[in-house]
């Protein structure tokens, strides 16, 4: 069974390789195209935070109940290029939406469906398997539909900000 620090471990090279790049359209195609779900990178990490999830040390922290989990693995550190690490579960079949924010630093987030028809909503659509990359000061729900997933997620100085209103209806 995976370790936190082995997933740790294993993000170390590919943060490595992206330390310098920029979220946003450009980079989520290049991480689809580079690193996508046939890829060994997607595989390992998909394997491995699912398996995190399943042992409980991985998005274990309810924000909305069972249904709506997130736990950060790794604070940003000299090792991960200052970025974190964190995990998100959602499982809704309807359309649901969490916790409103926003990424002042953009975000690199690995999309993992534990249900053949799970999906997360990026900056291009609805996503299955493989990775969205919302740009610096972006800001949205994350929104789930179609079953269980996991989203693995890097965030440069691992800011995240909660403290954002949603425009108006």
């Amino acid at each position: 069974m995976t370790t936190p620090q082995e997933l740790i471990d294993r993000s170390i090279p590919f943060l490595d390789e992206v330390k310098n790049r920029t979220a946003g359209g450009e980079l989520e195609s290049w991480l689809n195209t580079r690193y996508g779900p046939d890829s060994e990178l997607y595989q390992d990490l998909a394997r491995m935070i699912t398996e995190g999830v399943e042992a409980g040390w991985a998005a274990n922290i309810e924000v909305e109940g069972k249904m709506y989990r997130r736990s950060r693995i790794a604070d940003p550190q000299d090792v991960l290029n200052y970025f974190s690490i964190t995990a998100v579960y959602m499982d809704s079949v309807e359309p649901f939406r969490g916790q409103y924010h926003q990424h002042p630093y953009g975000e690199l987030n690995l999309v993992v469906p534990l249900d053949a028809d799970a999906k997360l909503m990026g900056p291009n659509g609805w996503s299955g398997p493989g990775w969205t990359a919302p740009g610096p000061g972006s800001h949205h729900y994350p929104e789930v539909k179609g079953g269980a997933l996991i989203a693995l997620f890097y965030l440069p100085a691992g800011r995240i900000s909660y403290d954002i209103q949603p425009p108006a209806a």
